[in-house]
Order: C-alpha cells, then structure tokens, then sequence
C-alpha cells in the first residue's frame, strides 16, 4: 500500500550521524510536533539526486522553513556513512537532516521503493517531496520517473505550503 494524503508516517528507524558516530532516530524523533518537508531520493550522489534535486532543496530552503517549516529532511537507501558524506559534500549552511534508510524499511512501509535492480542499484526510494505535519502527510509529489525532478523539488513544494 502506498503512502497518500491524510495518512499517518508508519513507525521507523533511521540512521543520523553524529560526532559520536551513526544514532537511531525514530519516525517520532523526526516529526513528532514539527512540521518537516521531507525529500526522497534514489541515491546520493548519483546524477540526477546531486545535481538537480538537492540544488533545488537548498536554494529554497530559507523560504521553505520562512514557511513555518521546522526541519527539511532528506532520505535515501544509503548508509548512514554515505549519508554523512554527502550532506558533508552539499549542505554547505547545515540547512538539512540527512536520513539513512539502508535496509529500505521505512521506503518499503509507506509502499514507495523502487527496484533498480537491473542498474545494479538494488531496492531504491522512488523520488518524492511530502509536507508532514505532526506525522501526517499534507502535501505528497510523486515523481514519475526516478531520473527527472519536475514534481519533487523544493522549488515545487516551497509553492504548495
């Protein structure tokens, strides 16, 4: 079954890391109480998610969280030390939390994975951008194909809020 609109985040584990090295964070940790624009991709570093979707993220994210946006999130099925690695890369003014969802558990729970297995990628997030509040999806973009962002970028979700 696939996440919509109205629906409550399913109760996951991701992984952050920290100076002291990766910590668990919890589906509650992240969204419970705030207001998070969380942004999907298929992989970090990879083409399209470099230089296109995250671009897109921090060029609006001052307006985003002037929105009343408390934490832009970004996930993708990676381990928490490539995730590190590219918020480290990207994230030049710290504006982002960076998810790892290595194993895909919470991707595969709100039904948005992707088999990118032919590419040699294994199970991916497909690309989206949702608006959660307090845990429930406002605002859901699914993008259609994996190598575009026209639906999924910030600029897109700082229109909708």
């Amino acid at each position: 079954m696939t996440i919509k609109v109205g629906d409550r985040l399913p109760e996951a584990k991701f992984r952050v890391m920290t100076e002291e090295g990766p910590q668990v964070k919890t589906t509650d940790d992240i969204f419970k109480g705030k207001k998070v624009a969380l942004f999907a991709v298929p992989g970090a570093y990879t083409g399209t998610c470099h230089k296109m979707h995250l671009p897109s993220i921090f060029l609006n994210a001052y307006a985003i969280k002037g929105k009343g946006v408390d934490t832009i999130a970004i996930v993708s099925v990676n381990d928490a030390f490539v995730m590190n690695a590219w918020k480290r890369d990207t994230d030049q003014r710290d504006e982002a939390v960076f998810l790892a969802d290595g194993n895909a558990d919470f991707t595969k729970a709100i039904g948005l994975e992707l088999d990118a297995s032919g590419n040699g990628l294994g199970i991916r997030s497909k690309r989206y951008s949702m608006l959660v509040d307090d845990g429930a999806v406002k605002i859901l973009n699914l993008e259609p194909a994996p190598g575009k962002v026209e639906v999924s970028g910030g600029d897109t979700l700082l229109e909708q809020i």
